[in-house]
């Protein structure tokens, strides 16, 4: 080998180990997630990428979606579902979930968009929800069959007497933004969403809280799926825990105390 032919070789190696390290070298994490965490997962991606040499793929619907396409095999390095049940069925389908915790609390909210109904209405406090409604007027929901936003309500409806004459006039929707989206175009005059939904939409205003004594407790957890090799899917599950992300997603409305040690 000539010299001038070793120089140009040492050159190039000389650049080569110069060069920044390309995002194709980044850690890259794969997150299902529930879809009312879009606005403060989102945020808290953007900050976490920013800090690490990693990228965070979300995808966002609803925990029966995603708990059902992760048994059929969908790659995915991390799940945070609206509710255990989900979680729970994972593990029972044999998947490989480990590292799992509870991470954050939800409360359910009445809403609408309209201007003709009252200022406030506590469910379960004095009148019924149906006298909100107009005979064909109906009520926005996530699909009690399988969204956890719409389990909950199911059971908050038992609860307050009043899911015989308000289940024929459900308006469901594929998960909970689905409901959102109805009341914010005021396809229907009410519906019923987490209290972080309503926080994240300028459209809808909350008439009042479900009792959170009328369903079970709306926690997400959150666990690693075949992602015992993956380092950056470990590190940023731990990060999710840690005081600076629980303050992302309690900016959002979420209650994060569950996840305190």
């Amino acid at each position: 080998m000539s010299n001038a032919t070793f120089n140009r070789r040492l050159l190039a190696v000389s650049l080569l180990l110069a060069m920044p390290v390309s995002a194709s070298a980044a850690g890259k994490v794969q997150v299902a997630a529930a879809a009312s965490l879009t606005d403060a997962l989102n945020e808290a991606i953007a900050v976490y990428e920013s800090q690490h040499d990693v990228v965070v793929t979300p995808i966002y619907a609803s925990s029966s979606t995603l708990a059902r396409q992760i048994a059929s095999g969908s790659p995915t390095d991390m799940f945070l579902s609206a509710n255990v049940q989900w979680m729970d069925w994972l593990e029972e389908q044999g998947i490989n979930v480990r590292d799992r915790r509870d991470l954050l609390q939800n409360r359910l909210a009445l809403i609408t968009a309209s201007t003709n109904l009252p200022e406030h209405f506590t469910p379960g406090e004095g009148s019924a929800i149906a006298t909100l409604l107009s005979d064909e007027e109906r009520l926005s929901v996530g699909d009690p069959d399988h969204v956890p936003a719409g389990m909950y309500t199911h059971q908050a409806l038992e609860a307050l007497g009043e899911w015989d004459v308000l289940e024929p006039r459900l308006a469901r929707g594929n998960d909970v933004r689905a409901a959102l989206t109805l009341v914010e175009r005021q396809e229907t005059p009410i519906g019923v969403v987490y209290q972080t939904d309503a926080f994240a939409s300028e459209r809808v205003r909350t008439l009042g809280l479900f009792p959170i004594d009328s369903h079970d407790p709306i926690t997400y957890p959150i666990a690693l799926v075949d992602a015992q090799d993956n380092e950056a899917a470990m590190a940023l599950s731990e990060w999710l825990a840690s005081d600076e992300a629980l303050s992302i997603f309690a900016a959002y409305g979420f209650d994060t105390d569950i996840a305190a040690p």
